[in-house]
């Protein structure tokens, strides 16, 4: 089922929470809003949901929700066949697991319920999707939190669904559960091909699991893209900086020289104030300077846990930290500890105007 928002926007007390945003999403697809609190993304989900009203407009483009061809602008919630998950997994404590996720089922209205029979066979073939069979006559008190929010999507999509919404879904679980469970998600979802919305505030959540991911700020959309596009060429300085970790190099260009105190960087830019932005694994680090690069820094601390080995580096040059990450073998063979001197040198480098979303400049050390 594809979903298609016009113009839908909301206020409350006079407060704009959402600016009116259009959003066409494909049926199957699995999509992230994603951003910071107040941006307006549980809002959008809320009004998909039923939960809320898109604000009325007198526009001669008034405000409309549909759900494939059918509008569901003023339709109430219960008749718009969604699954809804919520972050605090909202079952039902003096019900087992079956009963939980049969609970759906067996308050429909009676010319549409299943038989007992039919409802049995679908709960208890949700369960073992779920990897949850063995629980079924257990109850929430006696589950771990993972556990737990599997019963909540077992529960959501024993109705069929048209649409699944999950609200921060995962945010109250610890880092190893989350994962674990974002890649159940994600297999569970190619399997059975529902089209479905879910709100998170953490950036690997959302370039993880989305088909698309939905950037939101102010009440805004920012930007609708890939998890790879919208990582490697965001629209605004917004999303570039929200989507990872940033270093930040401020200072004066002059003859094609950014000079911040004693560093120094050759820049192919005008002259004038620049601020240019790095990821850590733009920035690689050397025993020497080198004659198109001169920045100076000291290692304060060093995680070799992962794939990569996060470095924290304090530079002469400004206040607050950056972030290197290196290859472990770059690790052995630079010797890092803390208290380390080192140069860093820039790979990339990324540059936005002031007014944002303008086109944002990249460019290579030179």
């Amino acid at each position: 089922m594809s979903i298609r928002l016009e113009h839908i926007g909301k206020h409350f007390a006079g407060t704009r929470a959402l600016e009116p945003v259009n959003l066409d999403i494909h049926e199957g697809e699995l999509v992230g809003l994603l951003g910071p609190s107040g941006s307006g993304k549980t809002t959008l989900l809320r009004i998909i949901a039923g939960l809320e009203n898109p604000d009325r407009s007198d526009s001669p483009t008034p405000a409309r929700l549909l759900f494939g061809q059918r509008d569901v602008t003023h339709v109430h919630v219960r008749d718009r066949r969604i699954g809804f998950v919520f972050q605090d997994y909202a079952l039902f404590r003096h019900m087992s697991v079956f009963n939980n996720v049969a609970f759906g089922l067996s308050v429909m209205p009676r010319r549409s319920r299943p038989s007992r029979g039919e409802i049995r066979a679908r709960v208890l073939r949700l369960l073992e999707m779920v990897k949850l069979e063995h629980l079924a006559d257990r109850y929430p008190a006696q589950l771990s939190g993972g556990q737990q929010q599997r019963v909540s999507l077992a529960r959501a999509l024993a109705v069929e669904p048209d649409v699944l919404l999950l609200d921060e879904p995962f945010g109250a679980l610890d880092a190893k559960v989350r994962q674990d469970l974002r890649r159940w998600l994600r297999h569970l979802h190619e399997e059975l091909n529902f089209t479905s919305v879910f709100v998170t505030h953490d950036q690997e959540e959302a370039l993880e699991l989305s088909d698309r991911v939905v950037v939101m700020s102010d009440g805004k959309i920012e930007q609708i893209d890939t998890p790879e596009r919208l990582y490697r060429a965001p629209q605004n300085r917004f999303v570039f900086e929200f989507l990872g970790d940033v270093n930040h190099l401020e200072g004066d260009v002059q003859n094609g020289i950014l000079t911040c105190g004693d560093a120094r960087l050759a820049v192919d830019l005008p002259d004038g104030r620049e601020e240019l932005l790095l990821r850590p694994h733009e920035v690689r680090l050397a025993e020497q300077p080198e004659t198109a690069s001169h920045l100076p820094v000291t290692v304060t601390a060093v995680s070799p846990v992962g794939a990569e080995v996060r470095v924290e580096l304090e530079a002469d040059w400004l206040p607050g930290p950056w972030l290197a990450t290196v290859r472990h073998a770059d690790f052995e063979r630079l010797n890092l500890h803390r208290g380390r001197r080192l140069f860093a040198h820039p790979r990339h480098w990324h540059r936005f105007a002031d007014s944002a979303p303008a086109a944002p400049a990249t460019g290579r050390a030179a």
